[in-house]
């Protein structure tokens, strides 16, 4: 009779575990803030080439709006996403901030000179420190920013749909 107790209630804890389990393959496994809206911090970062020190502030000298595109060569779905952004920089209506994450600067440089520079500037960010102010979770991320506010974050690789919402965002 005691064993099988025991046998029941094992067979009892596995089926809870594995229904805990399962039912967690569907949830959402990340936040996603409802209001992104938020006054840009001010920050320097180097230049990615030239390892020119720069600040942000020198990005907001007109009323252009600026795209910031967090990548790093290590990361699969930045090289998902890295044909839309080489469609985005025909566009004059912003500018294509690229801000390197966590990266080795050779690695980096292969990344781009494979695939293309899409970027009107690439930063620096080795210790990570500036996305993590600026707000984000991981790579890739994106920031629509105008008037020195973000008025737009994309969680995860872009596609073309969050291509055309960008072009609708910051046209004139």
């Amino acid at each position: 009779m005691k064993k099988k107790k025991i046998f029941f209630s094992v067979i009892l804890s596995t089926l809870f575990i594995f229904f805990i389990l399962f039912k967690g393959l569907y949830n959402q496994n990340y936040y996603i803030p409802k209001n992104t809206t938020k006054n840009l911090i001010s920050f320097k970062a180097e230049d990615f080439f030239t390892k020119e020190k720069l600040t942000s502030d020198q990005f907001f000298l007109n009323n252009k709006y600026i795209i910031i595109n967090i990548w790093a060569s290590w990361c699969i779905p930045c090289l998902k996403e890295h044909k839309y952004l080489m469609s985005l920089r025909k566009n004059n209506n912003f500018k294509l901030i690229g801000l390197n994450y966590k990266d080795k600067e050779n690695n980096a440089k292969q990344f781009i000179k494979k695939n293309g520079n899409p970027y009107e500037l690439i930063l620096s960010d080795r210790n990570g420190t500036i996305s993590i102010e600026l707000g984000a979770f991981g790579v890739p991320e994106t920031f629509v920013i105008h008037e020195k506010k973000i008025i737009k974050k994309y969680i995860g690789p872009l596609d073309q749909q969050n291509i055309f919402e960008i072009l609708r965002i910051t046209k004139k």
